[in-house]
């Protein structure tokens, strides 16, 4: 049963090894140095905007929507 346990780990790491290195390489190809992560380059990411200057009203609203329901539950 060990040797099974060992093999098994042995295919995990060799997969893992592999997609690291891939991933590895794939930032050093793109070299963009701030967007190591390729978060960016999902593709639903690509026709979205990022937050501009108003953003915190959406913040206020909801907080201000909480605090209403919690008012009216409790009085």
């Amino acid at each position: 049963m060990g040797v099974i346990v060992n093999k098994e780990n042995q295919k995990d790491d060799e997969l893992s090894r592999r997609i690291t290195a891939d991933l590895r390489a794939k930032a050093v190809q793109e070299d963009e140095g701030d967007d190591v992560d390729m978060v960016e380059d999902a593709r639903y990411l690509k026709d979205l905007q990022k937050t501009n200057k108003f953003g915190w009203v959406w913040i206020v609203l909801i907080v201000g929507a909480i605090l209403s329901l919690i008012s009216m539950i409790f009085l």
